[in-house]
């Protein structure tokens, strides 16, 4: 189920709510009891790490071997 971000526009408190997507826009009651809330903007983050290509064959790299 995904989690949503909100912010309680009264105390300042940032919580985070798991809802089905359909309900995503549905009114968030805060820790401290309160309703004036907003949903944040969230980025998803998308895990591992991204490798360079390797070098194409032919041609100097530029290092020490070159001359």
């Amino acid at each position: 189920m995904p989690r949503y971000d909100y912010r309680c526009r009264e105390c300042g408190d940032t919580f985070e709510l798991s809802r089905p997507m359909a309900e995503s826009d549905a009114p968030a009651v805060c820790p401290g009891g309160h309703d004036d809330t907003v949903k944040l903007l969230s980025t998803v983050a998308v895990g591992g790490v991204a490798a360079a290509p390797a070098p194409a064959g032919g041609g100097c790299c530029g290092g020490g071997c070159c001359g």
